[in-house]
C-alpha cells in the first residue's frame, strides 16, 4: 500500500473547507488483530485482540473485548475499555453486549445496556457500569426484533424487562414472544397450562390468558386469538369478531383486515363485510385505502372501492412507507419503478443510495446517478449534500470533483467514484483498483485495493469497509 502526498488541484477558486465531523468509533482488523480507531482513522485502541472488539454504540467509546480464549475448554475472559483504554466496568466475570435482530436478520445491539455474569447468574448494567438488574437469572436475552424488551430466565420460568431494569412481566410463563416488532403493542404470554393471552408494556392484562393460540398481529386495538379450533379476532374488553371466517390474519388496518381463507386472499371489515372478494394470490396493505395484490403471479395496486391502480405488471412490488412511494420490478428488466402516491411512474432506474435523514435518493438512470427528493424532483449533489466540502462530478466518463461553487479540485481521471462520506473521504477507483482522497481532494490513499467482494466501498483515511457489513469493522487488508 502506497501513501501519497496531497494531489495536483486545478485551475479556478480551488478552495475547499475541511469537513466537520461527528466523533464515532469502529473495530478495525490488521495483520490478523483487532482494535479500535476513531471517524479519523487515529487508532483508539491499538490492534492487539485475537477476537472482534464489540461496539455496542458507536458514538461512545465503550469497547468490549475479549481475551484469553482457550477454544479447548470454551473459556474466554472479558472488559470494557474506554478512549484512554481504561478499564470502566469491574466486578464481573463477564461483560457482553445484548445482541438483536431485524426482520431481514441484520445484527444490532441494544442501546446504553450490558449483559453482566456473576457467579454463573446474569443481570444489567448500563454503559457506565451502573447496576440495572442483579446477577440473579439463569439467562437475559433480547427479545428479537423488538427493543427496550429482554427476555430473562429464572428457575424454568420466563419473565421481561425494560430497558432500565423494571419487570414488565414476573418469571411466571413457559414463553413469551412479541406481538409485533414495536414493543408498544406488547407482549403474547404462555403459562403453564398452555394457555395465551397478552400482556401490554404498561403491565396490564390486554387479552386474558385463556386462549389455545395468539397471533403476532395487531391493530386497532385488535388481537387475533383461538378460542378451541375457531380463530377469532377480539379487542380489550374481550368483545369476540369474526370467529371462524378466516384461516388466517395478516395485518389489521383501522376496521379493515387482510385475511386468508381456503389459500386465498382478500379484505373484509370487523363485522364480516367483504370488501376486497377473497380470490388474490396474496395481498399486503400499502396506505390509506390502497393494498397490493398478487394476481396470475404479477403484482399491482387495487383500493377499497375494487379500483385497480396500478395494474398488475409487476413481478415484485414494495411501499415504501417511511418515503411515501413504491417500487416496482417487471420481469427481465433491470431497472426499478418508482412510483408515486398517485400511482404514477415518476422515474426509472437503479437505486443506489436512500438517505431518510436528509431526504434524498441517488438513482441510475441511463448510466448516469442522479439525485431526487422524495418528492422526484432532481436535484444536484451541492444541493443535498450540504456538509460536503467536494461534490461527484463526471465529464467524458471520468469521475472528479468539485467545490461548493462548481470548481474543479480533483481533475476527472477516476474510471469510477463515490460521494463524500459523512467523515470527510471519497472513494475512487483508477485502473480496477480503489483508494481515497480526503475532504481538500488530497489523495491519502493511492489506488491498490481492489474491494471486488465489498457491498460497500468506504475508507476512512487508510482503513476501508470489512466485507462482512453486520460486523461494521474497517481494515487495511487488500
Amino acid at each position: 500500500m502506497a501513501i501519497t502526498g496531497i494531489c495536483k488541484l486545478f485551475s479556478g477558486n480551488k478552495k475547499t473547507a475541511e469537513k466537520t465531523i461527528s466523533n464515532k468509533y469502529f473495530a478495525v482488523y490488521t495483520n490478523g488483530k483487532w482494535g479500535v480507531i476513531n471517524s479519523k482513522g487515529d487508532t483508539i485502541i491499538n490492534p492487539e485482540y485475537d477476537e472482534t472488539i464489540i461496539i455496542p454504540d458507536s458514538t461512545k467509546d465503550v469497547f468490549l473485548c475479549t481475551y484469553d480464549v482457550d477454544y479447548s475448554q470454551n473459556t474466554y475472559k472479558t472488559k470494557v475499555l474506554n478512549k484512554n483504554a481504561e478499564e470502566i466496568i469491574t466486578g464481573y466475570d463477564e461483560v457482553t453486549a445484548l445482541e438483536n435482530y431485524d426482520s431481514s436478520n441484520n445484527l444490532w445491539y441494544e442501546s446504553d445496556v450490558l449483559l453482566v455474569k456473576k457467579d454463573n447468574k446474569y443481570g444489567l448494567v448500563d454503559y457506565k457500569g451502573t447496576k440495572l438488574l442483579e446477577c440473579e437469572y439463569d439467562s437475559i436475552e433480547a427479545l428479537k426484533g423488538v427493543e427496550k424488551s429482554f427476555l430473562t430466565k429464572k428457575d424454568g420460568k420466563f419473565g421481561l424487562v425494560d430497558n432500565i431494569g423494571s419487570t414488565i412481566i414476573e418469571n411466571n410463563y413457559q414463553k413469551i414472544v412479541p406481538v409485533s416488532d414495536k414493543y408498544e403493542n406488547g407482549y403474547i404470554v404462555t403459562d403453564n397450562n398452555k394457555k395465551m393471552g397478552v400482556i401490554a408494556r404498561d403491565k396490564t392484562v390486554a387479552v386474558e390468558v385463556k386462549y389455545d393460540g395468539i397471533k403476532q398481529v395487531y391493530g386497532s386495538n385488535y388481537y387475533v386469538v383461538k378460542d378451541g379450533s375457531s380463530w377469532q379476532v377480539v379487542n380489550k374488553e374481550g368483545t369476540s369478531y369474526l370467529k371462524g371466517k378466516f384461516d388466517d390474519v395478516i395485518s389489521i388496518n383501522g376496521e379493515n383486515l387482510v385475511i386468508k381463507k381456503d389459500g386465498k386472499y382478500g379484505v373484509i371489515n370487523i363485522n364480516g363485510d367483504t370488501i376486497l372478494a377473497i380470490k388474490y394470490q396474496d395481498m399486503k396493505y400499502a396506505f390509506d385505502n390502497n393494498y397490493i395484490f398478487k394476481e396470475k403471479n404479477s403484482y399491482g395496486v387495487i383500493n377499497l372501492e375494487g379500483d385497480t391502480v396500478i395494474p398488475a405488471t409487476y413481478e415484485s412490488l414494495i411501499y415504501r412507507e417511511d418515503v411515501g412511494f413504491f417500487e416496482g420490478n417487471k420481469k427481465d428488466e433491470i431497472n426499478t419503478d418508482f412510483i408515486g402516491t398517485d400511482f404514477q411512474v415518476k422515474l426509472s432506474g437503479i437505486l443506489s443510495e436512500l438517505n431518510i435523514d436528509h431526504g434524498y435518493m441517488n438513482i441510475r438512470v441511463d448510466n448516469d446517478y442522479k439525485y431526487y427528493n422524495f418528492k422526484f424532483e432532481e436535484k444536484s449533489n451541492i444541493d443535498l449534500l450540504t456538509t460536503n466540502t467536494i461534490f461527484l462530478s463526471k465529464k467524458d466518463g471520468k469521475y472528479g470533483y468539485v467545490n461548493k461553487n462548481g470548481v474543479v479540485v480533483v481533475d476527472y481521471i477516476y474510471e469510477d467514484a463515490k460521494e463524500q462520506n459523512e467523515f470527510g473521504y471519497a472513494s475512487v477507483k483508477k485502473n480496477g483498483m480503489w483508494g481515497c482522497i480526503n475532504s481538500k481532494g488530497e489523495e491519502v490513499i493511492e489506488p491498490a485495493y481492489t474491494l471486488e467482494n465489498n457491498y460497500v466501498i468506504e475508507f476512512i483515511n487508510k482503513w476501508h469497509r470489512g466485507e462482512d457489513l453486520n460486523l461494521n469493522y474497517y481494515t487495511d487488508n487488500y
